[in-house]
């Protein structure tokens, strides 16, 4: 890929990345699924007799895997830290309607599905590591018409350790048969910042996620995207 012209795209970025692979987060990175977290999260309100949350609010909770989704839903509208016995409860219920509207009202994030093209064409490996439970993760890849773009796919529950560990990181690259430091990740949450940084790769965030620019960690990151169409001026193909 091109070394010249990063104009607005990889911030901080004097040149081009190069690398073998690339791992991407899925929520807020590759995939607007707010719309239906809400909508799961709303009905499991709905049936403890609560009242219901708003989209942004949502998307403030995303990037720690469905569990802290339900504790942060729970004790929002409770103004207090909910029983376990109310969070077990209510993490069924949300699994339940979650599972009925996983990709109903989710769009990919315009470029996605070119971007992922280009760089897979290219020759660079793709992985999806994301903290969703592999339940959800792989019916989103395959009603999105992404999975055939991974060569691994790691899930939030495929290993003992989630993001921001670097674990899934690791397992991602070893899958990929790729060395963990020829990968580059690319992320929209502190989570996968950190998690870059334990592995010791560099990270590119992505601005037009969930993540607001008070809760990242910029100088942590090694360039932003505010397009994931700009992904593509990032990077180049190792030789």
């Amino acid at each position: 890929m091109s070394q010249a012209g990063l104009g607005s795209a990889g911030r901080s970025l004097s040149r081009p990345l190069s690398v073998r692979a690339v791992l991407f987060d899925l929520d807020g990175t590759l995939v607007d699924s707010a719309p239906d977290l809400t909508f799961a999260a709303n009905k499991m309100l709905s049936a403890l007799g609560y009242p219901p949350v708003n989209c942004s609010q949502v998307k403030g909770w995303v990037g720690d895997g469905v569990g802290s989704l339900v504790r942060r839903a729970l004790t929002t509208i409770l103004g207090d830290v909910p029983a376990e016995s109310l969070i077990e409860q209510s993490y069924v219920l949300f699994q339940r309607y979650y599972a009925e509207s996983v990709y109903q009202d989710s769009t990919l994030y315009p470029g996605v599905h070119e971007t992922l093209q280009t760089l897979k064409s290219s020759g660079l490996a793709l992985a999806c590591v994301t903290n969703k439970p592999s339940r959800f993760t792989k019916p989103m890849l395959e009603k999105s018409g992404l999975t055939g773009f991974f060569g691994a796919v790691v899930s939030g529950d495929d290993l003992s350790l989630k993001k921001p560990d670097p674990a899934p990181l690791e397992f991602a690259a070893e899958q990929l048969g790729v060395p963990l430091t020829a990968c580059v990740l690319v992320g929209d949450s502190t989570n996968d910042i950190r998690a870059a940084g334990a592995a010791g790769i560099p990270v590119l965030w992505a601005t037009y996620g969930y993540a607001g620019r008070d809760d990242i960690e910029q100088d942590a990151t090694h360039g932003a995207i505010d397009t994931i169409f700009q992904l593509c001026e990032c990077l180049q193909v190792a030789g």
